[in-house]
């Protein structure tokens, strides 16, 4: 386990695109049938990630500045300061990497 690791290329993919409102980029982030649990609601596979994203990361204008990573294995958990239209704050994002791509990217304070 490394604290303040360096993000691994998919959540650093992932954490660029929403920075830079590239919503392209922010999907193929993910593997086809990729998750994102967010406060428990689930959105699986790129359709409803899609409309995830485009209501409540990108299309909200979020900002992510990372504050600590640790990685162990293919898990890599980043907590961030979370910035935009909908949620302001703290939050820790734990993210399972199939390759270089997220499996699973599970929203939590």
């Amino acid at each position: 386990m490394t604290a303040s690791a360096p993000l691994p290329d998919g959540v650093r993919q992932m954490i660029d695109a929403t920075n830079n409102s590239d919503r392209a980029a922010f999907l193929a982030a993910f593997t086809p049938d990729g998750v994102v649990d967010d406060w428990g609601r689930t959105f699986t596979g790129t359709a409803k990630i899609a409309a995830w994203n485009d209501a409540e990361n990108i299309g909200a204008r979020a900002h992510y500045l990372v504050q600590q990573v640790t990685v162990d294995g293919t898990t890599c958990t980043v907590a961030l300061t979370v910035s935009g239209q909908r949620y302001n704050g703290p939050t820790t994002v734990t993210v399972e990497l199939d390759g270089p791509l997220i499996r699973r990217m599970t929203i939590r304070a």
